[in-house]
This record gives C-alpha cells, sequence and structure tokens, in this order.
C-alpha cells in the first residue's frame, strides 16, 4: 500500500470496505474516517469474531493505530456513547486512541425526527433512508445553523445555539409534519452528558493529519457508502447527503488534495444496494434470491435486505474515473460458486443492460488465500471484469474473515 491512501466503495455501497480497511492498518499510522455518519455499517470478521462499527473507523481493532473522525462526519453523540460502549464490552477502550475533528456537525434528536417524519410523508415517494438524520444533520450544517462538536466545549454557548434549532425544527415538526416536538431540556441533558466524554477526544484533525505527513506515517482515509450514492455523481435523489467520493476525503478531513498518494475501490463480484432507487441490473428470480441468502445481503446497521443483481461493468467504470481509482478490491467472490452462468452488464441500448455471459464454477472458492488455486473459470471472470472497468485487481476476497484473502502482484 502506497503511503496516504483512500479506500472507498465503487458500488452503492456495502463492498465490503470494513474488511479491507481493517486489513491494510497493519501498515498504518492512522485511519481517518471522512464522510457520512453513522448510516455506515463496516463489519469486521477476525478469527470468527464479528464487529460492527458505525462511526468509529475500522482501524481500532489494532492497539498502535490512532483513529479520527475528521470534519465532513456528521456525528451523534448518542452513537458514538453507543459504540464506544459496545467496544469496551469487547475489552476495547476506543478512547485513548479516537480523536474527532472540533468542525464535526452534531445530529441531534430533531434531525432524527424530521428523517422519520419526511419518509412517512412522502409515502410510496420515500427515498428510503436510514431514518438516523444525516440528511437533516447536513442541511443545518450547509444552512450554517447547525451545532459543531466544538460548541460542546461551552455549556452556555452550546444552550443558546441548541435553543434556537429546537424552536425552529419543533415548529416545522408540528406544523407541518403533525409530529411530536423533541424536548429541549432533555436534549441538552443528553449533550451536557456526552460532553464529559467527548470533549477530551476533540482535535484539529488537519493539523494532526499534516503532523503525520511530515514524519511520513502512512495514513488510510475510509470512506462510507459507495460512489453512486454521491451527492453529486450518485443516482440523485436517491442517495446519501454526503459525497462519496474521492474528492471527499479532502474537503472532509483538511488532507491536501496532492497529498494523497493512491485511491483503492473496493467492489463486490455483483452488485446490490439497500433502499429505492434505480438498479438496471437488479434480479428478481431465483438467482436474485440466492445471492442474497448465500451473501448474507442485510444492512450491518439497518439490518434492511439488499437489493442483489449482476455485476454492472458499465457504472463501475465511470466510478473508477471519478474517484481515479488506481487499483480495485474484488470481495465475495465465493457467492457466486456453483453458478452455471454468470452474467456482467457492458453497455446499454435504450437504457435497458446489455450482458456478456460467462461460465460459472461448481469448486468453491470460499477461504481461498492462494490466486492459483482459484477455478480456471474464476480466473476468467476476475479477468473480465478486470478489462470491462479498465482497472487492475490487486485483492480478491473470498470470505468475510481478515484471513480469507487473496492479494495479487
Amino acid at each position: 500500500m502506497k503511503q496516504n491512501t483512500i479506500v472507498l466503495g465503487a458500488q452503492w455501497g456495502d463492498e465490503g470496505k470494513g474488511k479491507i480497511v481493517d486489513l491494510l492498518t497493519e501498515n498504518v499510522s492512522a485511519v481517518v474516517r471522512f464522510q457520512g455518519g453513522h448510516n455506515a455499517g463496516h463489519t469486521l470478521v477476525i478469527d470468527g469474531k464479528t464487529t460492527i462499527l458505525r462511526l468509529i473507523p475500522s482501524g481500532i481493532l489494532h492497539n498502535d493505530v490512532t483513529c479520527y473522525i475528521g470534519n465532513g462526519v456528521v456525528l451523534s453523540p448518542s452513537a458514538l456513547l453507543q459504540e464506544l460502549q459496545e467496544l469496551a464490552n469487547n475489552g476495547i477502550d476506543a478512547t485513548k486512541r479516537l480523536k474527532i475533528s472540533k468542525s464535526c456537525s452534531l445530529i441531534l434528536p430533531y434531525h432524527v425526527a424530521l428523517d422519520h417524519a419526511r419518509e412517512k410523508a412522502k409515502g410510496k415517494d420515500a427515498i428510503g433512508t436510514t431514518g438516523r438524520g444525516i440528511g437533516p444533520a447536513y442541511e443545518d450544517k450547509v444552512a450554517r445553523r447547525g451545532l459543531h462538536a466544538a460548541d460542546l466545549l461551552d455549556s452556555e454557548q452550546c444552550a443558546i445555539k441548541l435553543e434556537k434549532l429546537a424552536e425552529l425544527h419543533n415548529f416545522m415538526l408540528e406544523n407541518y409534519y403533525g409530529a411530536e416536538p423533541i424536548s429541549y431540556k432533555e436534549t441538552l441533558n443528553e449533550l451536557m452528558a456526552a460532553r464529559e466524554i467527548i470533549a477530551p477526544l476533540l482535535t484539529d484533525v488537519a493539523e494532526e493529519l499534516q503532523r503525520l505527513r511530515i514524519n511520513n506515517k502512512n495514513i488510510l482515509f475510509e470512506g462510507a457508502q459507495g460512489t453512486l450514492l454521491d451527492i453529486d455523481h450518485g443516482t440523485y435523489p436517491f442517495v446519501t447527503s454526503s459525497n462519496t467520493t474521492a474528492g471527499a476525503a479532502a474537503t472532509g478531513t483538511g488532507f491536501g488534495p496532492l497529498y494523497f498518494d493512491s485511491v483503492l475501490g473496493v467492489i463486490k463480484a455483483y452488485t446490490t444496494r439497500v433502499g429505492a432507487g434505480p438498479f438496471p441490473t437488479e434480479l428478481h428470480d431465483e438467482i436474485g434470491a440466492h445471492l442474497a441468502e448465500k451473501g448474507h445481503e442485510f444492512g450491518s446497521v439497518t439490518k434492511r435486505p439488499r437489493r442483489c443483481g449482476w455485476f454492472d461493468a458499465v457504472s463501475v467504470k465511470k466510478t473508477v474515473a471519478i474517484n481515479s481509482i488506481s487499483e480495485l478490491v474484488i470481495t465475495k467472490l465465493d457467492v457466486l460458486d456453483g453458478l452455471k452462468t454468470l452474467k456482467v452488464c457492458t453497455a446499454y441500448e435504450n437504457g435497458e443492460p446489455i450482458y456478456t455471459e460467462l461460465p460459472g464454477w461448481d469448486e468453491s472458492t470460499y477461504e481461498m488465500t492462494n490466486y492459483d488455486d482459484l477455478p480456471q473459470n474464476a480466473k476468467n471472470y476476475v479477468a473480465f471484469i478486470e478489462k470491462a472497468i479498465d482497472c487492475k485487481i490487486t485483492i480478491i476476497s473470498t470470505g468475510p474473515d481478515r484471513s480469507h484473502t487473496i492479494t495479487l502482484g
């Protein structure tokens, strides 16, 4: 791995980025989250033990790695405290190695209530958000009225700013959506309790990252969701509320664009999507059901079932260009084991996908760690995708555990 690397999803998210970040963290000094919120779930399986992270970077399981939450992340104090407690229950004191940008925008109960109220009001036209207040929190950020993590350091000013937000959002909840208001006093009390744990973790992340760079330390930048959910470049309006592309690694951390050395994209051997929105290669047959069942395709945070379909080389080729991806990881190759025929979308005609068919394989690829042991048709499938998207695949994942990995030269 090169010195300062961005790891991001090149599809609609859920590509298995958490495992890859954890794998690469063995060679870095710091891991940084740069966008999104606790709507992102990164599942790590190490020696059979599963850990699900939502806010805290996937490098937290490594004792000698510092983890940062950058300014581009919207931070839910309650979700952070819950995650810290979950890690503590597993013997990991994350507070010793976690640092949070003072400029992180806070997700408050008002944002969550608005998220739910809006989705309910849209009915069948609902976007399918996670209901965690991500969108409304980003709206407050852009409107320059939201609370920053730094506001927790001044209880008096925090209370004043919160009261103004409470008045605005409760007016919308009650008068526009007919929903119940959120208690200002209870919210303030929750924030003041959370500050006791969060305040000592606050820092100038940009400054610390520059110090690491000057000292030639390796830094890994961890993205959430996937490129096709990007607010600007995704399948709008069925997208998330942040920029999920490589450019956000700079704006979401304060790390200069020219200081990045590489961009590592993560793709699945097929395609999945959570929530509503276009999905041209989606399967509604027994093969789609097979992919969902064998791939355990349920959201790690929401538990919602993921929609499954064939690999879309057209969209991934686009995401490779948008992110200037230098190399790719392909995950869940083993889920395709046993399928007689595989399809890859290589073009569109009048909006409909045009497929190239390839022969499948009967042998199991699960837990394989040596490329030479892969069935020839599996090798051919990987090579075909590599050529179709015009980007080199350097890692193949053959199972959820950290050890279930093939590294190519």
